[in-house]
């Protein structure tokens, strides 16, 4: 009896010894897989919600925000308007639902994106406005070019070749679209302060190709005194060309673009468009990337940031 209970005491002690090992194992397996999670946890995710991707310009923006968040290690993701303010508005609850980090926006309307940012603002997802700015909700930074300079540029440069004196046709942008309001105010803070320049007509033609040949069109089927014409981006100002081209009055009108587009560069240098004020979208996104960093790193970070211009003219 005696034996038997030493036997069964010594099986007790060895039962003991292997629970607690098993206990271990499994535990340091937990604790590895913890560690690997955190890492996927620890990742920045960006979100851009572009205004639209039928444009150029905002494509190559686009392009320089991508290829710098994967330089940095950023995973990001990107949604296309298509123009359409409400479209964005849904864009932007969609990506706020993907645990996004931080919001980078490029308004289709200035005003109409307020709610959306309001939205980021209450869940704590920072906001960075790029090209366009918001009217509204708290925003980290806004990286642009100067649009009001740059519509000033463009219109002391028609002042200068028409020598002070003549009728003038402005494409506006999207309506209230800040690049349209802004380009528009620094091209009138020029022409208006000159009496020889008129603009005889100024209409949307919403930053759109095919809406500017439209637009252009019928302002010449309204009147033949055109001088020169002032379009808010390159894609109105190409569809202006090929209306003024079609009716024969290309060589005795200037056109003025915006953004600095390849087409547009092109146009100019075969002497179809003579200027247009270049952006760099590319840089616009990237420097959008360079402040997601600055803000996840809880650095500070200017209100604007500016993006030179410069006017193309051959």
């Amino acid at each position: 009896m005696t034996k038997w209970l030493k036997r069964m005491g010594i099986l007790a002690v060895l039962l003991l010894v292997v629970s607690a090992c098993s206990t271990e194992s499994p535990g340091s397996d937990d604790e590895d897989d913890t560690s690997s999670e955190g890492g996927t946890d620890d990742s920045v995710k960006v979100g851009l919600s572009v205004s639209t991707l039928n444009n150029p310009f905002f494509v190559t923006l686009r392009d320089g925000a991508e290829a710098a968040a994967e330089e940095a290690g950023y995973d990001i993701v990107v949604t296309d308007a298509q123009d359409d303010a409400s479209s964005q508005l849904s864009d932007i609850e969609d990506l706020l639902q993907q645990d996004i980090d931080v919001l980078l926006v490029n308004p289709v309307d200035s005003e109409a994106i307020v709610t959306a940012i309001e939205s980021a603002n209450a869940q704590d997802v920072p906001v960075i406005t790029v090209d366009r700015s918001a009217e509204g909700g708290e925003v980290v930074t806004h990286i642009a070019s100067d649009n009001v300079s740059g519509g000033e540029m463009a219109g002391e440069f028609i002042a200068e070749q028409l020598g002070e004196s003549g009728n003038m046709i402005e494409l506006q942008g999207v309506p209230g679209a800040s690049a349209t309001n802004e380009r528009g105010e620094g091209f009138h803070n020029v022409v208006d302060e000159m009496d020889g320049l008129e603009v005889t007509a100024q209409q949307s033609a919403n930053f759109n190709r095919s809406e500017g040949l439209n637009v252009m069109e019928n302002i010449i089927q309204s009147t033949d005194e055109i001088d020169a014409v002032f379009a808010h981006n390159d894609e109105m100002a190409l569809g202006a060309v090929e209306a003024l081209e079609s009716n024969g009055m290309l060589d005795d009108v200037l056109v003025v673009g915006f953004d600095a587009t390849d087409d547009a560069v092109a146009a100019v240098e075969e002497g179809k468009m003579d200027a247009t004020i270049a952006q760099q979208p590319e840089l616009i996104g990237e420097n959008a990337i360079d402040a997601v960093d600055s803000v996840v790193s809880e650095e500070s970070v200017d209100e604007f940031i500016p993006v030179e211009l410069e006017l193309v003219t051959e």
